[in-house]
C-alpha cells in the first residue's frame, strides 16, 4: 500500500524524508504520477483537483496539510465514508497567537501614528490607551480562538467570544450562535477572525456585520479569506467607520498585484504567513494516522464532514 502526495506548494522530498523517519518503509505516489491508483490507502493532500481523491478504491483516510480542511471539502466529488484529518499542532497555535498579539498591540499602541511622527521629526506625546477598557472580540473559539484570547486577557484587555456553539473558556466571555452575532460585534473594538472556512462562515465580514462594529474598530483576519467581503471592507475603512485593518488571507492567494488592498493606507496585507505546521512537527501524527488507517483504527483530529471542521 502506498500514501499520495499530492500538493502544488509543499515540497514532497522534505515531507516525504521527514515522514519516512517515523515509516520507514512508507512507499509513496507524488501527484500526478501515480501508476497504481489501487495501492493508494492514505492521501496527504492541499487543494485536491475536484474527482482526483475519487479515483483511489482502497482509499481509507485523507490528511490536509494543516488546521484547515476547506480546500478538501470544497470538492464534491469526495469518496463517502473515508475519514477526513486536520493538523493539531501546538506551536502552530502559539505562532497565531503571536500574530494576533503583534497586530492587536501595534493598533492598541498607535506604533504607525508614532512611526509617522518619528519620519516627520515631530515630538507629540499620545497618551497610553486604557487597556482595561478595550475589548477585543474573537471570532472564533477552537483551539487558536481561546488561546489568543487567554493570552489577550493575559494582557488586561476585555476579551469576549463567538462560536457556533456554546464554550466555556476562563477570561472570556463567550456568546454563542446566530442569536448573539450582533451583541458580540457591537462591543468589539478589536474584532480577531480565527474563524474556519463553512458555508456559514463564508461572508461573515460583510457590510452589515462592519455595521454593527464600534465606529473605529480594528479587523483582523487570519482565518480565511472568503470570510471577508472585500468591496464592503474597503467601504467601511474609506467611510471611517472602521480604523483599519491587518489581512492574512485572502480569496486568491498570492494576492492579485493590482488589488486595492495593497496600496489602501489603513490596510496592512501579510503573505498568509501568520503561522504554519513544518514536516518536522507534523510527521509524527502523520504517520500514527497512516498506521491506524491500515490498521482499522480510529484516526486522530478527524473533522466533523457536515460542519466543515
Amino acid at each position: 500500500m502506498a500514501l499520495l502526495f499530492s500538493s502544488r506548494i509543499h515540497p514532497a522530498d522534505e515531507w516525504l524524508a521527514a515522514i519516512r523517519r517515523h515509516l520507514p518503509d512508507l512507499e509513496a505516489a507524488i501527484w500526478p504520477e501515480v501508476p497504481d491508483p489501487a495501492a493508494i490507502d492514505f492521501a496527504l493532500t492541499w487543494a485536491p483537483k475536484r474527482g482526483e481523491l475519487s479515483r483511489y478504491p482502497n482509499l481509507k483516510g485523507i490528511s490536509s496539510f494543516g488546521a484547515g480542511v476547506e480546500h478538501i471539502l470544497r470538492d464534491p466529488d469526495l469518496p463517502a465514508g473515508v475519514p477526513i484529518v486536520k493538523i493539531v499542532d501546538p506551536k502552530l497555535t502559539a505562532g497565531m497567537v503571536e500574530y494576533v498579539l503583534l497586530h492587536v498591540l501595534r493598533q492598541h499602541r498607535q506604533l504607525d501614528r508614532l512611526q509617522a511622527q518619528q519620519r516627520e521629526g515631530r515630538w507629540q506625546w499620545l497618551p497610553p490607551p486604557d487597556t482595561g477598557r478595550t475589548t477585543v472580540g474573537i471570532l472564533g473559539l477552537g483551539q487558536i480562538g481561546a488561546a489568543a484570547g487567554a493570552a489577550l486577557a493575559a494582557l488586561g484587555f476585555r476579551v469576549i467570544g463567538w462560536s457556533r456553539s456554546e464554550k466555556g473558556h476562563p477570561g472570556i466571555e463567550g456568546l454563542h450562535g446566530p442569536g448573539e452575532l450582533e451583541r458580540f460585534l457591537a462591543q468589539s473594538q478589536f474584532l480577531v477572525c480565527l474563524l474556519p472556512l463553512t458555508p456559514a462562515t463564508t461572508g461573515l465580514i460583510n457590510r452589515r456585520n462592519l455595521a454593527l462594529l464600534p465606529r473605529g474598530a480594528y479587523v483582523i483576519n487570519a482565518g480565511r479569506g472568503p470570510q471577508v467581503v472585500d468591496e464592503d471592507l474597503l467601504q467601511a475603512l474609506d467611510s471611517g467607520h472602521v480604523a483599519g485593518a491587518t489581512l492574512d488571507v485572502f480569496h486568491r492567494e498570492p494576492l492579485d498585484p493590482a488589488h486595492p488592498f495593497w496600496r489602501h493606507p489603513k490596510v496592512t496585507v501579510t503573505p498568509h504567513n501568520a503561522s504554519d505546521a513544518t514536516p518536522e512537527r507534523v510527521a509524527p501524527q502523520i504517520a500514527e494516522n497512516i498506521r491506524r488507517a491500515r490498521e482499522g483504527r480510529p484516526l486522530l483530529n478527524t473533522i466533523d464532514r457536515r460542519l466543515g471542521y
